[in-house]
C-alpha cells in the first residue's frame, strides 16, 4: 500500500505541467523519446505547451541547409499555435522565414536573430506584427540598417533592450553607424539596455542616444573607437548608467582581471560600473545528433554568446 501510494502518474499531469518540464530536456529528447512514451506525452509535445520559448541556436549555429533550419522552425513555430514568447535561433537565411516568424508573433516578447541574412525592406514590411516585442537582437546581421532599426522602433513600443554587436571584420569598409545610433535615438525612447559593440558610431551619436533614452541603464560600446568619454561627464550627468567600452579586453586579461570589477581608466576611455551579465560563460555539448528531418542535426560545442571574448583586444 506504502508503494503504490508513492508511485507517480506522471502521464496523468495537466498538459500544462508536463510542458514545463519537458523544458528543461534537450530538444532532441523531446522531439524523438518523450512522444513515445505515452499518449498524455505525446499531446503534450504536439501542443503548444512545449514550445512557448523556442531556444535553438546552439544547433542553428551550425551551417545547416537554409530549408533544414526554416522547416524546423516551420515545426515548432506551428506547434506554439500563437501561444510564443520566446524565439532564439541564429542564420536565418532568407526573408520568408522571418515573414512566417512575424506571423506567429502575436504573443513574442523575445527575439534573438543574430548572424541572419535579413533585408531592411522585410524588417520594414513586418515589424507592426513584431509589436509585442521587449527584446530584440540582430547582433551581425550585416544586410540591415537604420530603416530596419526606425520600423523595429516606429512599431515596438515597448521594446527596453535592444542588441546590434557587429564584428569588426564586418565593419571594416563602414564609414559610419551613426544613421543607425540616430535611429535608434529617435524610435527606441524607452530603452533600458543597448548593445552596440564594434558599430562606427560617434561621440555626438552617442550623447544623442543618451538624451532621447532617459531610462537607460547599460550602454555597451567595446570597440566603437570614434567615441571617446569623459568619465566626470559621464558621472555627473549619468549616475546610474553603466558603460563598457570602448575599450576591448582581451580574453586573458579579463580572466587576470576577474575579481577586480572596479572603474577602469586609458586613454580617456573608462568601464563605467564595470559589470559582467549573470549566466555560464559558455556551455560544451559532445553529442551529434539526428532528429531524421532529411540529415544530421548537431548542437554547438561552444555558446555564442562567447565569442566577444575571443576576438582580439583593443591595438
Amino acid at each position: 500500500m506504502e508503494e503504490e501510494s508513492e508511485f507517480r502518474h506522471w502521464d496523468e499531469l495537466i498538459p500544462d505541467a508536463l510542458g514545463l518540464i519537458f523544458r528543461n530536456l534537450p530538444l532532441q529528447e523531446v522531439l524523438t523519446v518523450v512522444p513515445r512514451v505515452c499518449k498524455a506525452w505525446n499531446r503534450a509535445v504536439n501542443g503548444p505547451y512545449c514550445w512557448q520559448e523556442i531556444d535553438i541556436e546552439l544547433w542553428s549555429n551550425r551551417r545547416h541547409e537554409p530549408h533544414h533550419l526554416d522547416r524546423m522552425l516551420q515545426t515548432l513555430i506551428t506547434r506554439s499555435s500563437g501561444s510564443l514568447r520566446k524565439l532564439a535561433v541564429t542564420g536565418l537565411q532568407n526573408d520568408s522565414i522571418f515573414s512566417f516568424i512575424a506571423q506567429h508573433a502575436g504573443s513574442l516578447r523575445m527575439l534573438r536573430v543574430p548572424r541572419s541574412d535579413l533585408s531592411d525592406s522585410v524588417v520594414e514590411e513586418v515589424a507592426e506584427k513584431l509589436s509585442t516585442l521587449t527584446f530584440l537582437d540582430l547582433s551581425y546581421c550585416c544586410k540591415l540598417g537604420s530603416p530596419a532599426i526606425e520600423a523595429i522602433g516606429k512599431h515596438c513600443k515597448s521594446l527596453v533592450e535592444f542588441c546590434r554587436n557587429m564584428h569588426p571584420l564586418d565593419v571594416a569598409s563602414v564609414s559610419s553607424h551613426d544613421d543607425e545610433a540616430y535611429a535608434i535615438a529617435n524610435s527606441m525612447p524607452k530603452l533600458k539596455r543597448l548593445e552596440m559593440a564594434y558599430l562606427r558610431v560617434s561621440t555626438e551619436g552617442v550623447l544623442k542616444i543618451l538624451s532621447s533614452c532617459p531610462s537607460l541603464e547599460f550602454l555597451e560600446l567595446r570597440g566603437c573607437w570614434d567615441v571617446q568619454l569623459d568619465s566626470k561627464f559621464f558621472k555627473e550627468k549619468f549616475p546610474n548608467l553603466k558603460v563598457l567600452g570602448p575599450r576591448v579586453v582581451g580574453f586573458y586579461e579579463m580572466m587576470n582581471d576577474w575579481e577586480d570589477c572596479s572603474d577602469y581608466f586609458s586613454d580617456g576611455s573608462e568601464y563605467l560600473a564595470w559589470e559582467f551579465l549573470d549566466g555560464e560563460m559558455g556551455e560544451f555539448y559532445e553529442d551529434e545528433i539526428d532528429f531524421g528531418f532529411e540529415g544530421a542535426f548537431y548542437a554547438e560545442r561552444l555558446n555564442s554568446d562567447f565569442e566577444p571574448y575571443l576576438w582580439p583586444p583593443s591595438p
